[in-house]
């Protein structure tokens, strides 16, 4: 019988000979991460969240961005952007597409914002319940006072307005 050998098995070997559907996946992943490493150095100002690389096809790349500041600041660096592609690809990349898609950042963003809503809402409640009374008596205390200035029908609703604060 034979031995097998103890020397394990590269994968990235076996996914570059295999021709599948999972070699082309882990090609252009692999591409993808390249091409955002390029346009990350060339522009590090930009933050993460605010551009992906969206899709390569053919001979242009396609970048979106949340908003169109980052896509005008990606404008001004797009020459910089295709030269570079073109060397570290040889040529395989020759134009840049910029899109601006707010909706594809925004689930992320609304997922964040009801979280901070909820979290508002509860110290907002803990804090009313805390003040209600010292901002009550107060408030029925200051439509007194301006009750007592102020002409005939107007002080009558001033006066209403007090006992109803001062009731809560």
């Amino acid at each position: 019988m034979a031995r097998k050998s103890k020397v394990p098995i590269n994968m990235s070997a076996l996914l570059q000979t295999t021709t599948g559907t999972l070699a082309h996946i882990q090609t252009k992943t692999n591409s993808l991460t390249i091409l955002a490493d390029i346009v990350r150095q060339i522009c590090p100002d930009l933050p993460e969240d605010a551009w992906h690389i969206a899709n390569c096809r053919e001979d242009s790349l396609i970048i979106e961005v949340k908003s169109p500041v980052w896509g005008q600041r990606l404008q001004f660096e797009r020459n910089t952007i295709c030269n570079a592609l073109r060397s570290s690809t040889d040529g395989n990349f020759q134009r840049i597409e910029i899109k601006v898609n707010p909706q594809g950042f925004r689930q992320h963003r609304h997922e964040l914002t009801e979280k901070t809503r909820a979290e508002l809402i509860k110290s907002s409640e803990a804090k009313l319940q805390q003040n209600n009374t010292v901002v009550n008596e107060k408030t029925a205390k200051q439509f007194l006072d301006i009750a007592k200035k102020a002409p005939k029908g107007l002080k009558e609703k001033l006066e209403k307005l007090a006992k109803v604060a001062g009731k809560k």
